[in-house]
């Protein structure tokens, strides 16, 4: 094997130096040659060969511009591009922000309501759990003395309910004292605040004025229905003056006078002359007579609503204004007219409004003693579950 590799590398050498002399042999030659000069066909290769590559290099410089260009158009409509993608993509971030604080708030609100709606049936139901917890400490530690101060609470209650919504002062002085009555039994000294303030309680509505209002509605009505049989008043005419008659004198040279006097003696068998001074005050029309008894009963039954209504000035004004209307129109000298003044006189003097306190003391005392002895048994009866 080795030697064949060294006969192949022998061999190899022998071709190149053959092919070595071989070209040294043609430059010798053409070296000889000195006045050997190129043909015409080698001419026209060579003017043909630079047109080519003149071309060649024309065609490649305008491909090239215009690859350059298009290159530089496309590069510019990229970058228009790839800017209107920015911008979308910049919109499309501030939609989705917009949107997800959107949802983050509706969500926030959401769930503020949800707590808000939690507390509150939270709060109903210890609510409902507290009142059944004192229901039942309430049914299972009565005994007669809480029977006794629950009639107490009820009365006292209702007493403060007919003064405030009915202003009835007899009732609610009624239903306090048996109220007390109801303490009282109890014999607890430890209640001694309470019926303090109870008596306190009854000594301010005994101290009260009981308005009898049925009796005054009554006194008023029978009033209007009077004012339709009133009479009125006939025509006021001022006095009349005091003449002196004229006498016929002696005298003949008064003959003139004495002729006057004469024929006035002699007409007044006929006709009679009375001279008045001062206004004369005229009858009414039936008209006029119908709408002053109309406006009287008016402003009596508008006395009427005053006293319900405990609005002393109107009642007063009402009624001095009947009063007023009757000594303008009416007969002075009937009796009936006399009497109807006089009683809306001594009704204008009475009072229908009244002060009452703003609120029974006893009333909240009487709660809290209550409520605390129902925690108390709410509290032992917690204690027992445990």
């Amino acid at each position: 094997m080795a030697n064949n590799n060294n006969q192949h590398t022998d061999s190899e050498k022998k071709d190149d130096a053959s092919q070595q002399s071989a070209s040294n042999k043609d430059r010798s030659k053409t070296t000889n040659n000195p006045q050997a000069t190129p043909t015409a066909e080698t001419k026209g290769a060579n003017k043909r060969g630079s047109k080519l590559g003149a071309l060649a290099l024309l065609i490649s410089i305008v491909v090239g511009g215009g690859l350059g260009y298009e290159i530089y158009h496309n590069n510019i409509q990229y970058q228009q591009q790839i800017s209107q993608l920015k911008q979308q993509l910049k919109q499309n971030e501030t939609n989705l922000s917009s949107q997800l604080n959107t949802v983050q708030s509706q969500a926030s609100q959401d769930i503020s309501a949800l707590n808000q709606q939690t507390k509150v049936e939270l709060a109903q139901k210890q609510k409902s759990i507290k009142s059944l917890q004192m229901a039942i400490a309430d049914m299972k530690g009565r005994s007669p003395n809480d029977w006794l101060l629950a009639e107490a609470d009820y009365l006292v209650k209702l007493a403060a309910r007919k003064l405030y919504l009915e202003h009835d002062v007899f009732s609610a002085t009624q239903l306090m004292e048996s109220a007390d009555q109801r303490i009282a039994a109890l014999n607890d000294p430890n209640l001694f605040p309470l019926r303090k303030a109870m008596a306190d309680d009854i000594t301010t509505l005994k101290a009260l004025p009981i308005i009898d209002r049925d009796g005054l509605v009554l006194r008023l009505m029978s009033l209007q229905n009077q004012v339709a049989t009133l009479p009125l008043a006939n025509a006021i005419l001022p006095k009349e003056k005091v003449h002196k008659e004229d006498q016929v004198s002696s005298n003949v040279s008064d003959w003139k006078s004495n002729l006057l006097t004469s024929l006035k003696e002699f007409s007044k068998n006929f006709i009679t002359f009375r001279t008045r001074d001062g206004n004369v005050i005229p009858l009414l029309s039936p008209k006029q007579d119908f709408y002053l008894r109309e406006n009287i009963v008016a402003k009596l039954d508008l006395a009427i609503r005053a006293v319900y209504d405990e609005k002393e000035g109107i009642y007063t004004t009402a009624l001095d204004t009947a009063s007023k209307w009757s000594d303008s129109f009416f007969d002075q000298e009937n009796t009936s007219v006399k009497q109807f003044e006089k009683t809306l006189h001594n009704l204008s003097q009475q009072n229908v409004q009244v002060n009452y306190p703003v609120k029974l003391q006893s009333q909240e005392i009487l709660s809290k003693i209550i409520a605390q002895k129902l925690s108390r048994n709410v509290t032992s009866l917690t204690s027992e579950e445990k």
